[in-house]
């Protein structure tokens, strides 16, 4: 054999875990590379709620000279595992390898036994044992820098993939927009629709206040558990939920990226959008010391961030399809051109799956297009049951 396996087990492991990628990507000019800790979280039982109710474990691959030349976690979420799908299914994630499929097929294999030591019949990967919005897919279009928490692979990874077996479980599309586009972009017929809401009196769109968080945490709550939470699989967030998670936003939200859209003083309609922190990431090699604070603190005080991602978009179900979604960029629009040197220039939508078209549909109709594309592939233990994709929604 020419590789050896090794489970990760002391800080020194990890280290090398986490250094691998930046050996790899070194003469990648479009690799960013992640915070250090924001990988140490993910296995950290004491920081990353996943263990409560699950389990997760690294391994790394050398080469007779004891260099390290692949890495790949496994893990299992106990209460998403059998949720939905035909068998018991983990998942891997964080792989990285030399373009060599022998050792990428020793990773794969090593996962899949253990996985299947602890009754799973099943694989989803590259996923994240954590939510799905970092660390999700693998990137097989769009040769461009990453955003804040998603991964960027080289284009040899999607052969080792699929030479193994994974088979496409979804896709995922991520779409851009120019913030300062004209409304030429928006489908006409949605325009129509959103001109009757532009000028229905009901009808208001705004930005969020910075001094009233409270109040915008319980907005979000409210639209959330209307238009996502059976979506996305994760049931209604709680009050306390909700301003957790507004409160873990406040240091890196603008509030004029924050829009909520209400029908006589209803809230109906959101639009989150967050400022792509890579843009700073890139800078700090990996590490929030004292120095990588202060060049985040400085470009977040002087607005160098011109990308902002679109992280949750959507209308309550008995208010879709009147044009509300298209409203509300049209008025964060007319907000941005009456707005002297606004500092965003570009916008990602944080990706959309293939397993719900009605989403795809609203980031086209407003003038979104399809700039990267990463596939989340699954591989059922058993080569002879029928695979199945992931249903619409």
């Amino acid at each position: 054999m020419n590789y050896q396996l090794k489970e990760v087990k002391d800080a020194k492991d990890g280290k090398d875990f986490i250094h691998l990628p930046v050996k790899l990507y070194k003469n990648e000019k479009n690799w960013i590379r992640p915070l250090d800790d924001d990988i140490e979280k993910v296995f950290d039982p004491k920081r990353n709620k996943f263990f409560r109710n699950g389990t997760a474990t690294r391994w790394l691959l050398q080469d007779k000279q004891g260099r390290t030349v692949g890495r790949i976690a496994a893990f299992i979420n106990y209460n998403t595992a059998n949720k939905k799908n035909d068998q018991p299914t983990g998942g891997i994630g964080f792989f990285e390898c030399i373009n060599d499929q022998e050792a990428a097929n020793l990773l794969f294999d090593t996962a899949k036994d253990w996985l299947s030591q602890k009754d799973m019949e099943a694989m989803d990967g590259p996923v994240n044992f954590g939510d799905r919005n970092e660390n999700w897919g693998l990137l097989v279009e769009g040769d461009y820098p990453p955003n804040y928490g998603m991964p960027y692979h080289f284009s040899y990874y999607k052969d080792l993939f699929e030479n193994y077996g994974f088979q496409i479980y979804f896709k995922q599309y991520t779409y851009h927009r120019k913030i300062h586009s004209d409304i030429s972009v928006i489908d006409d017929r949605v325009y129509e629709k959103a001109q009757r809401i532009v000028k229905d009196e009901n009808y208001h769109f705004m930005h969020i206040d910075k001094n009233n968080f409270e109040q915008y945490a319980e907005e979000f709550r409210e639209i959330f558990n209307k238009a996502w939470a059976k979506f996305v699989g994760l049931g209604k967030i709680t009050q306390p939920q909700a301003k957790a998670l507004i409160k873990k936003l406040k240091p890196i939200m603008d509030p004029e990226l924050f829009w909520i859209g209400y029908y006589n003083k209803e809230p109906v309609a959101m639009f989150l959008m967050l400022p792509d922190l890579n843009q700073i990431v890139k800078h700090v090699n990996g590490k929030l010391d004292w120095i990588g604070k202060l060049k985040f603190y400085y470009m977040m005080k002087t607005k160098k961030i011109t990308k902002a991602i679109g992280t949750l978009f959507g209308v309550i179900p008995e208010y879709q399809g009147k044009g509300v979604e298209a409203a509300m960029v049209m008025a964060f629009a007319d907000f941005v051109g009456k707005k002297k040197n606004f500092q965003y220039t570009d916008l990602e939508m944080n990706w959309i799956g293939d397993f719900n078209p009605k989403m795809m549909r609203v980031a086209e109709q407003v003038g979104g297009k399809v700039l990267k594309v990463h596939h989340t592939y699954r591989y059922l233990f058993d080569r002879n049951k029928e695979f199945k994709r992931m249903p619409e929604h």
